[in-house]
């Protein structure tokens, strides 16, 4: 066999096994992913304290809070807007939460207007003990929000517990959001 044969066998087999090889390492990297929880977003903040913010209350504009309202939990720190359908989803869970003694505190994130807000809360029931309004995400960006709805849980002494993406249903609230909050109670108690 004359080396200019060899040399066309092996590029026969290059341009046979280089596809199928990489076929296989995206086959590998798309199965990794399979196992993976897609509600589950580490968060830099965990067991940190909720960072500074001052945002406007939404019924009152003139009125001012700081991540001092989150120094008061353990509490559910709840990211919603009008425009998310899932978020709608969940509201009727949240306000049952509320209605069962959990304080919860609400973060109206990028809404067209107060009002629609106002209104939402004023049609569907206002689960929320602090209404907090964010129409440009500056609060929901230092915490590190991905978008609506997002639930942190803080501790007694104000720092993230958990973050959890998505909605809060019956299911996972009992799976395991309950737990969680549970043991946070049972902490503060301390």
């Amino acid at each position: 066999m004359s080396t200019q044969e060899t040399h066309s066998a092996s590029k026969k087999w290059i341009v046979l096994f280089v596809p199928l090889i990489l076929f296989i390492v995206l086959v590998v990297f798309l199965l990794k992913g399979l196992g993976k929880d897609p509600t589950h977003l580490e968060s830099v903040l965990i067991n940190k304290p909720v960072p500074e913010f001052s945002a406007e209350d939404l019924f009152d504009p003139t009125t001012q809070h700081s991540e001092q309202v989150l120094k008061k939990g353990p509490l559910l720190f709840n990211v919603w807007a009008t425009w998310c359908p899932t978020c709608r989803a969940e509201h009727e869970f949240l306000n049952e939460l509320a209605a069962q003694g959990i304080p919860i505190v609400g973060l109206n994130y990028k809404d067209d207007s107060r009002g629609k807000a106002m209104d939402w809360l004023n049609t569907l029931g206002d689960p929320y003990i602090v209404n907090l309004y964010d129409p440009e995400g500056k609060v929901a960006f230092e915490f590190g929000v991905y978008g609506a709805p997002e639930t942190y849980f803080i501790d007694a002494d104000g720092r993230v517990r958990y973050r959890h993406v998505g909605d809060v249903n019956p299911r996972n609230w009992e799976n395991q959001l309950k737990a969680i909050y549970q043991q946070m109670v049972q902490e503060a108690k301390q």
